[in-house]
């Protein structure tokens, strides 16, 4: 992935020198483990953070200030890049319909990071928050879904950080409250057919479509990119994550989507470039 032409963005935040005591004792691997047991007990991962942090398991203390991040490091040059090409894309898509594009911050931590939506460690991986409208990213996440989730390449992280961005932009058009809506109802929104599921495929088709206009835009992609992403797809997938948690597939936990159909509607999303084609809630079959 040619990015290095992309424009920078001044939406970053970067707060790896901020960390809390003993919030780095939940990095690394317990990532995969949390990702494992959220989809095996059909809970969101911020939720089961949530219950380690109030039961004193994911450490604590007063925050401290580490040594600040080195300026211009790769990781966040990269992050820049990939965000300001998704601000340039769809401030183009919105205004094409007379709208505007409220540009989010994506916001990058180490160990341990707060927003408006609660407290989230490394373990959750990357999160998007509506209530603030930002974006989160430990970048130890791409090292951990390189190693042990068999994604990875910078075009598989800047899917990752484009089906984020992807949430942004449903909250930006009213997706996002009619499903928290649903959720204070009591409407059960998990399962395979389900409005999480439908949000988090639609979040996939919304970043394929981002590639598609970026590859028109730069022609950035190299060969083996797009598979890059596919593989990431599929490997973080309900049904591939539940067969390697508990050995069995129980759909109606689902929360995110198979992994055929994450790779499906990032192809629906690719191929049209359009937003039309994303419309994953009136779908019939996902």
């Amino acid at each position: 992935m040619r990015w290095g032409g992309a424009r920078r963005s001044d939406n970053v935040e970067d707060r790896r020198g901020i960390t809390a005591g003993g919030a780095g004792k939940l990095g690394g691997g317990t990532i995969v483990i949390v990702l494992l047991l959220s989809v095996v007990l059909g809970k969101n991962p911020l939720e089961m953070l949530g219950l380690l942090e109030q039961s004193g398991l994911a450490g604590g203390g007063a925050t401290q200030r580490a040594g600040p991040p080195p300026e211009n490091d790769p990781g966040s040059d990269f992050v820049r890049a990939v965000l300001g090409d998704t601000e340039d894309v769809w401030s183009a898509i919105f205004a094409q319909s007379g709208k505007q594009y409220t540009r989010p911050k994506l916001v990058l931590f180490s160990g341990q990071v707060q927003s408006v939506c609660g407290g989230a460690t490394a373990a959750s991986g990357p999160f998007y928050c509506p209530g603030d409208q930002k974006v989160y990213l430990d970048l130890s996440f791409f090292d951990e879904m390189k190693a042990k989730l068999g994604g990875g390449g910078d075009f598989a992280q800047a899917y990752v950080i484009a089906h984020e961005v992807g949430h942004h932009v449903q909250t930006l058009l009213g997706v996002s409250d009619k499903i928290s809506a649903a959720r204070q109802s009591g409407k059960e929104v998990r399962g395979d057919k389900g409005l999480l599921v439908r949000q988090e495929l639609q979040a996939d088709c919304l970043a394929g479509v981002w590639a598609y206009n970026a590859q028109q835009r730069h022609q950035w992609l190299d060969a083996g990119d797009i598979e890059s992403a596919l593989n990431t797809a599929t490997a973080i997938g309900d049904d591939r994550l539940q067969k390697q948690g508990q050995g069995y597939v129980v759909p109606e936990s689902f929360t995110h989507g198979s992994s055929e159909q994450r790779v499906r509607w990032f192809s629906a999303g690719f191929k049209s470039g359009e937003i039309g084609k994303c419309d994953t809630f009136s779908a019939a079959g996902l």
